[in-house]
């Protein structure tokens, strides 16, 4: 399998040397053992355990203290969630040792939604998160987007010109959607292929992952859950009305789409309001953590490209949010991704704001490749909500043009996603 480069690897590292225990979460086949393992191997050297193995996991259930005192430092632990005790272990050895670098630790649950794990380490690790593989590391290039929208003066085709590639075309583009960024995934040559590997994938999650985390009963039900999700993704969520197409009660609904975060196929984008604390009061927004997958469970396929197709649009949608959350990682910005709908009914699929809500950016997302200035009526709407903290609009297309609209309004092609404030030959 080709080695891509993961762009989150210097955070890793920084933390590494300041922080006792790193922790490198995000989903199954994501890419994590073999980041862990080129660290382990390289910068920084340490021993590699896999739980993952029947006879490591069973060393580790049986005497969790034992097992982190009987093996050398530094010490890289794949899969920790498989054994939540070997973490009191952990917190044990690192309250009579705190020097940075102790333990490399991943996992393919967010330790962050899963209480008996976060509060066993609170203050003593640092979390981190590795996504499927984003466009820019697909094409060994960083990008830079989310730090160029947020610049004083947004380049244009004069002073940093949008690269003529074949990224530019629909077709192009819908086959990164199509493909999703999973690194086995991405070597399948065909969307059969693909296909049966998402099917294993997914049963592997069912099966073992989410049973492994959860004591919830009637787990044959979350493959319809997912089917419902993705035919909602992009759209507020209504909770009465998910249950009662999923033929669950609200309170079950709710522990399952805990446990489908805690594994990373799916995720929420809160609303922003002027008043931050109005926030956890609006509809939430839900997208899943790849869009091949999406593409899988919607049926889609390279034959339903044409821009009328159902689900094509939001499926473009959560493409381009997952492109902004894996970037998110390495910026330097390091935005919160929200989302906008006013109370005249203006919409905006995606903001950017500023660390302390100073500066935002809002993000539309458009199918087609040709762009009108209604196209613009959410941004503009935006625009005057926030006032002085709006920095820029956007509007992503499916063409190959960068148009201004107006004061800080453009039209840009989805592939600036990778082609804008690229960096070549960082990791």
């Amino acid at each position: 399998m080709p080695q891509y480069p993961r762009y989150i690897t210097k955070s890793v590292l920084t933390a590494l040397a300041d922080t006792p225990v790193v922790v490198l979460h995000g989903p199954r086949q994501a890419g994590k053992s073999t980041l862990v393992q080129r660290l382990a191997a390289g910068e920084h050297p340490a021993q590699y355990l896999t739980l993952d193995r029947a006879g490591v996991l069973s060393a580790a259930r049986n005497d969790p203290e034992g097992f982190i005192a009987a093996h050398r430092e530094p010490l890289v632990i794949d899969e920790v969630q498989r054994v939540p005790e070997l973490l009191l272990a952990i917190k044990a050895e690192v309250d009579r040792d705190r020097r940075p670098g102790r333990f490399l630790l991943t996992g393919s649950a967010n330790i962050l939604q899963l209480p008996r794990l976060a509060e066993t380490l609170v203050g003593r690790m640092q979390v981190l998160t590795l996504h499927p593989l984003s466009q820019g590391e697909l094409a060994r290039t960083r990008e830079g987007f989310i730090d160029t929208v947020f610049s004083e003066a947004l380049p244009t085709p004069k002073s940093t010109p949008v690269r003529k590639a074949k990224a530019r075309s629909r077709t192009s583009i819908f086959s990164r959607v199509l493909r999703g960024g999973y690194p086995e995934a991405v070597t399948r040559k065909t969307e059969e292929r693909r296909r049966e590997w998402f099917d294993s994938y997914l049963n592997t999650l069912v099966l073992r992952d989410v049973r492994d985390l959860s004591n919830i009963m009637g787990l044959s039900d979350l493959p319809r859950l997912l089917l419902l999700i993705a035919a909602r993704v992009g759209s507020l969520v209504n909770y009465a009305e998910l249950a009662r197409d999923a033929a669950l009660n609200q309170m079950t609904l709710k522990r399952y789409l805990t446990m489908l975060q805690a594994v990373f196929l799916a995720w929420t984008v809160r609303p922003w309001f002027t008043n931050r604390s109005k926030r956890i009061m609006k509809s939430e927004k839900l997208y899943l953590g790849d869009t091949g997958l999406l593409a899988h469970l919607l049926d889609i396929g390279a034959g339903d490209l044409r821009s009328s197709s159902p689900g094509i649009g939001p499926l473009l949608e959560n493409f381009v949010a997952l492109e902004l959350l894996k970037q998110r990682s390495w910026s330097n910005t390091r935005p919160e991704i929200l989302h906008f709908r006013g109370y005249s009914g203006a919409e905006v699929d995606l903001i950017l704001e500023a660390k302390g809500g100073r500066r935002l950016v809002g993000i539309e997302v458009k199918a087609g490749a040709t762009v009108r200035s209604d196209d613009f009526k959410g941004l503009h709407a935006l625009a005057k909500t926030a006032g002085q903290r709006f920095h820029r609009g956007i509007l992503l297309h499916t063409g190959e043009e960068v148009i201004p609209f107006g004061s800080e309004m453009y039209a840009m092609p989805v592939s600036s996603l990778w082609q804008v404030g690229i960096q070549h030959g960082r990791r």
